[in-house]
């Protein structure tokens, strides 16, 4: 194609976009300048176009409905009673009138009138809807109103009726027993009788003077809303006409209301009075009155009973002749709109075919482009270890959650795993050890988690869990289901095998106060220090960080330079223990190098010794110094000679007394470390008897501390229940015998009651 002719067709498309172009802003004019609400909806419910009067409304711009749907803009109850009613115009073809609500962006709820109208191409096949609505809450206002009014003066009549008629009674009893009185009694007897009457006729003036004002105001209301109200029988008699309509057409009253609305001798076919009086429900339909001049009108029937129980209706007329032509011009507009469009989409279609095979080349390009374009946008997102999302992910998707969650009412919670001491698997294994244990992580937290929650690699052994619809008690318990679960895994590979402590934390919206994703994040964070500050391996939400300060400090720390003081002195101690406690951990796991049944039995060890100090009632404080003691309680062996440690037969006395020793190692290693004197009294004693035959001190009885009689009772029963060197390991019975046979001489007796009945929960 030459320069010149690829020229003119440029020209040519660019009237093509100029020509639609004007007729759009010819809509857009025809539509803003009705003052109703009016939008045109494609088949599918997307908004097509709507006019300032239905923005005004709602509160959106015209650009921001466009190409929406309800679903994207109303509450999720209204936008499903919209599409409800669009479907019935659709697949009926037919107009329909509603009365339904609307809703701004604040949620301002008003009451509209609504016709929903189909829309059909040149074969007759529906393409969409059109609507055009009218906000009725002030009329809803004054009907309700003109009902109170009703029910007052029905109330006033019935109650003045039955005191006139007791009145009557009374006045003939009186009469009956005067009547054998004597003249004079007769006479003032009359006297009387005629007081009376004329007090009732004043009081019945007056209720009729109430009854015209209340008339009145009626008819006030009737007039102020340019609405017109019949009452009708069920003979179809006229029984009321409100004054405006009688000063046009004259009074009918008594007269039948086909013949004076539409100037007929038979009721409508489709009688609205019928209708309302048959179901004794409200009726609406149009009609054409012929002697107002084929006066389109709206009218609702509603059905009552009067003081006599006689059913009649009242008839509420609302003129919607402007609101027709409206109709009518859109369907014109509509008709001139697609004339233009078939008369131009022949070229159109002519001139676009020239460039049919450059574009679907080109869509084809930018196809490729937009699929490179994601794939290497989700390798981005993607923790390339574990295959987790990253980091990066994690501050997109905080904030879209808390979006929805916060949009919708719903709860999102935030869950932090951490694992404890994982420098000491790296130090002990090496980093490719660590880096599968790692991916072996990830793969259990899939598997353990809710199908639709999102698990992230936050940074080295840090995990999050973001778990849209939970509340905090619910992601609390979720945190201890993944805790318990986890610790009882085995990860690594065939040559050595680890189980993870590790601390969680949960945080939850809107239990918790966040103004945005990233607080939650934050909040989880804080949590997570806490748990790990308290000794690890445990789960806590955020109410376990909201405890109140001691008495005394909380005067202290208003002084802001004392709290700042404080926090970094906190912060500081934390990174320190925390270190250090990673070292001495990483320094007993090489213990399992040394000796590998040390290594294997430790952890049933700690599991035995947690349980009865739990059963005994300790504090948590306490179970936790006896869990730490228990974890660490042949840290001494580090010094033992790997010939004595792995030797098959019985030890010289020699070898015996080297390894009385470690108990005393131990404590030596320990001692150094002022937060962890707490553990010394239970390692170096946890190898004394109750009966003072033990060793390192040969103390006794409740002279031996308790936690180190309770770590002895799980040491020796795990060491009878477990393969060593020199024996082969003892059923669970026979154990649990020679454990019985030893209570009241090497173990104290109350702690192996506890003992044994833990045991035998377990079988």
């Amino acid at each position: 194609m030459d320069r010149e002719q690829e020229e003119k067709n440029n020209v040519i498309v660019q009237e093509i976009y100029d020509r639609l172009h004007d007729i759009q802003l010819q809509q857009r004019a025809i539509l803003n300048n009705i003052p109703d609400i009016v939008w045109l909806k494609d088949k599918e419910s997307r908004f097509i176009a709507v006019n300032e009067a239905f923005g005004a409304a709602c509160g959106f711009s015209p650009e921001e409905i466009a190409g929406k749907t309800d679903l994207d803009i109303w509450p999720k109850e209204l936008a499903e009673s919209y599409r409800a009613d669009d479907r019935e115009v659709m697949n009926s073809k037919k107009r329909k009138c509603v009365e339904e609500r609307l809703a701004d962006k604040q949620g301002q709820i008003q009451l509209i009138e609504t016709i929903k109208t189909p829309v059909f191409d040149n074969k007759g096949e529906v393409v969409g809807t059109t609507g055009i609505a009218r906000d009725i809450t002030e009329r809803k206002k004054i009907e309700e109103r003109l009902k109170e009014i009703r029910a007052e003066l029905e109330i006033r009549v019935k109650v003045r009726t039955i005191e006139l008629t007791r009145a009557n009674e009374d006045l003939r009893k009186e009469i009956s027993e005067r009547k054998k009185s004597d003249e004079a009694l007769r006479l003032s007897e009359e006297r009387f009788r005629t007081k009376v009457l004329e007090s009732e006729v004043e009081s019945i003036k007056a209720a009729q003077l109430q009854a015209n004002a209340l008339r009145q105001q009626l008819e006030f209301i009737l007039k102020a809303t340019k609405t017109e109200l019949l009452i009708i029988d069920k003979d179809f008699y006229i029984r009321y006409i409100d004054p405006e309509r009688v000063r046009k057409y004259g009074d009918w009253t008594g007269k039948k209301c086909f013949d004076y609305l539409i100037g007929s001798r038979m009721p409508c076919s489709r009688c609205s009075i019928e209708k309302a009086l048959k179901t004794k429900k409200i009726a609406v339909s149009e009609e054409t009155l012929v002697k107002e001049g084929n006066l389109m009108v709206q009218v609702t029937t509603i059905p009552f009973q009067n003081e006599n129980g006689e059913w009649l209706v009242a008839e509420v007329n609302m003129d919607i002749s402007e609101r027709k032509k409206i109709d009518d011009e859109l369907w014109r507009y509509r008709e001139h709109l697609e004339e233009l469009v078939e008369e131009r989409s022949g070229q159109l279609m002519q001139e676009i075919s020239l460039h049919k095979k450059a574009e679907i080349e080109k869509s084809k390009l930018n196809y490729a482009l937009l699929k490179s374009y994601e794939k290497l946008k989700s390798i981005s997102l993607i923790d390339a270890h574990t295959g987790l999302y990253n980091h990066r992910y994690l501050q997109d998707v905080i904030e879209a959650e808390f979006h929805q969650s916060k949009r919708y009412a719903q709860h999102l919670s935030v869950i932090m795993l951490d694992i404890d001491y994982f420098k000491s698997i790296n130090d002990v294994y090496g980093m490719a050890f660590g880096d599968l244990v790692l991916k072996q992580l990830a793969r259990q937290l899939r598997r353990l988690v809710r199908r639709y929650d999102i698990l992230i690699r936050y940074s080295g052994e840090e995990f999050i869990i973001i778990s849209p619809r939970l509340n905090r008690e619910l992601a609390l318990n979720m945190a201890q289901r993944l805790l318990e679960s986890l610790n009882m895994t085995n990860f690594g590979n065939k040559q050595h095998t680890v189980k993870l402590k590790l601390s969680l934390s949960a945080v939850s919206y809107p239990e918790d106060r966040a103004t945005k994703g990233i607080d939650l994040v934050n909040l989880v964070n804080n949590v997570l220090d806490r748990a790990k500050e308290s000794g690890g391996n445990r789960a806590y939400s955020s109410m376990d960080i909201k405890k109140p300060l001691k008495k005394g400090m909380e005067k202290i720390l208003k002084v802001s330079g004392v709290k700042t003081l404080k926090n970094t002195i906190e912060k500081l101690t934390k990174k320190s223990k925390q270190g250090l406690v990673e070292s001495i951990f990483a320094f007993a796991k090489t213990i399992e190098l040394k000796d590998h049944y040390t290594g294997e039995h430790v952890e049933s060890t700690v599991h035995y010794a947690t349980e009865i100090a739990k059963e005994l009632a300790f504090g948590r404080e306490e179970i936790e110094l006896i869990k730490q003691a228990a974890m660490l309680h042949d840290l001494g062996k580090i010094g033992i000679s790997e010939n004595i440690l792995l030797k098959k037969g019985k030890l010289t006395k020699k070898e015996f007394e080297e390894i009385k020793k470690h108990p005393q190692i131990g404590a030596d290693i320990i001692r150094p470390i002022q937060f962890l004197h707490g553990l010394i009294p239970f390692i170096f004693y946890h190898h004394e008897r109750w009966d003072g035959k033990g060793y390192p001190s040969g103390i006794k009885g409740e002279d031996i501390p308790v936690g180190a009689r309770i770590i002895a009772i799980a040491d020796v029963y795990q060491a009878l229940t477990s393969d060593r060197p020199y024996h082969k390991a003892f059923s669970k019975q026979q154990a649990i015998e020679i454990m019985k046979k030893a209570s009241g001489t090497q173990f104290d007796p109350r702690i192996t009651n506890i003992f044994l009945k833990i045991i035998k929960k377990e079988k």
